[in-house]
């Protein structure tokens, strides 16, 4: 009888893949773990307890059939792992590397819960599917039968790559828009290389592309081409546009210069790895070279900001936050990688000006701040103490402060797409607009959030429309 190869949580400690030492990998954007060998990622497979109630799959947006592919790859049956991990999940080795786990799957895992330390599910979910990309198991799209029907995706983010990966699978006719120059959205220009490394992102694009999707990069709706012209060229249309705009912070001094926001600092250090001409980082405008950083706001953004001035130079780095760290949105593995490579993080802080020398930031005016009651969601609420201020040295200041959406319907000249009263795009449950034959997914309906959410939405929208498609319940044009 062969030997049981799970339930080892007793027997053998999580282990995560090597992390590189901080002083290490300060001096590049490479991601930070390596990669498990075959026998270390089936033995913390292995650990899986293998429990009837798995809240690993329960508390993951994909509902990823977590259990099984940790079985198949304790077991080495690796092309079976891969094959059940994207069969729910379009974009498992980006999922692996950027999803919040701790706050997630492994968050949740039974063992974790009873003190034994989780399974390692997204180091394994990243091993699986760089492993069946090394050995040529992901393939390209190639539907069995070509649809007459054309859908136009705007954006090319996770959710609106999600749907295109679907309908192009199911035959249908793609293309996709965006505003950048390469495709990926916030994955290429806003997470950090030390997360995702571009090449992982651009094999998926490349493999899209091969299948049969159409790129238009390049193209703002609305100036290049209108949204009405885009619903007139194509059968269905999915808004995947994402939040861009970002949230300001007011005060005396606000108009420093010196003072940035975090899209506009991460988009300039990525196009930079890239070789892209940054006129605005050359120049030291955005980068952080020689200076005394000090980041604002508590989430992913912050983490990723903090972490790339460290990576660029500065001479401190600091991040303001108005909670305590129990309270911080962002992932906690994060905020320990920010603290090793030398990132100095000042809880309950926050921002009421900036100080300034011939115009130019040179210190944050702080509000020293306690937790108060509890507000609607139970979470304690930041009050200020009052003749509590110092000032905060900095020569560069980074508002990550988390984003909103643009005014859609004014941009595009469709006052009649419905939008909540944040800005967001309203969409029902099955993902669908007002306007008929118009979907929308991801930032754009749910508000900043993560890229496992849009690729959720995006593979339900494209049910959705294969539904449509299928049944042959396409809504008549107004």
């Amino acid at each position: 009888m062969a030997k049981q190869p799970m339930l080892k949580f007793v027997t053998v400690d999580k282990e995560m893949p090597q992390k590189r030492e901080a002083d290490q990998r300060k001096e590049d954007f490479a991601e930070i773990y390596g990669e498990y060998a075959t026998a270390k990622a089936a033995e913390q497979a292995g650990r899986c307890s293998q429990c009837g109630v798995p809240y690993c799959q329960t508390h993951c947006p994909l509902h990823n059939n977590i259990p099984d592919w940790l079985k198949l790859t304790a077991e080495g049956r690796l092309r079976e792992a891969y094959d059940i991990s994207q069969a729910t999940n379009t974009f498992p080795e980006i999922c692996g590397r950027i999803c919040p786990q701790d706050r997630l799957c492994e968050g949740n895992c039974v063992i974790e819960q009873s003190g034994h330390g989780t399974v390692t599910i997204g180091s394994v979910e990243k091993y699986i599917t760089d492993t069946a990309w090394d050995n040529g198991w992901v393939m390209p799209i190639a539907p069995a039968v070509e649809l007459s029907e054309s859908v136009g995706i705007i954006g090319a983010g996770p959710g609106g790559l999600a749907a295109a990966d679907m309908l192009r699978r199911a035959g249908l006719q793609v293309t996709v828009y965006d505003r950048y120059d390469r495709s990926g959205g916030l994955m290429m220009y806003g997470i950090p290389g030390f997360k995702l490394e571009k090449d992982v992102v651009m094999r998926r694009n490349q493999l899209l592309e091969d299948g049969g999707v159409k790129f238009v990069l390049n193209c703002n709706v609305g100036d290049d081409i209108t949204f009405a012209e885009i619903r007139e060229k194509h059968d269905f249309v999915v808004i995947a546009t994402g939040v861009y705009k970002s949230r300001e912070l007011d005060g005396p001094g606000s108009g420093s210069t010196g003072i940035i926001r975090a899209l506009d600092y991460l988009t300039a250090s990525n196009r930079k790895s890239f070789g892209d001409a940054v006129p605005e980082f050359d120049s030291g405008e955005l980068s952080a070279e020689g200076k005394r950083v000090v980041v604002i706001g508590g989430g992913d953004t912050a983490m990723d900001c903090v972490r790339t001035a460290t990576r660029q130079g500065a001479t401190s780095v600091r991040c303001l936050y108005r909670r305590d760290e129990a309270n911080m949105p962002g992932s906690m593995r994060e905020v320990q990688n920010a603290k090793e490579e030398g990132v100095d993080f000042v809880w309950l802080t926050a921002p009421k000006g900036f100080s300034d020398h011939v115009g130019a930031v040179n210190g944050v005016m702080v509000q020293k701040m306690r937790l108060g009651a509890p507000d609607q969601t139970g979470r304690q609420s930041p009050e200020v103490i009052e003749n509590a201020d110092y000032v905060e040295d900095a020569d560069m200041v980074i508002k990550a402060l988390g984003f909103s959406p643009e005014d859609v319907p004014t941009l595009w000249d469709a006052p009649e797409l419905e939008v909540t009263r944040w800005g967001t795009v309203k969409a029902n449950h099955r993902h669908e607009t007002v306007l008929p034959n118009v979907f929308a997914v991801g930032d754009i309906v749910r508000g900043a959030s993560l890229v496992v959410w849009a690729i959720r939405d995006g593979r339900e929208a494209a049910e959705a429309i294969l539904e449509r498609v299928h049944t042959g319940a396409k809504v008549a044009a107004e």
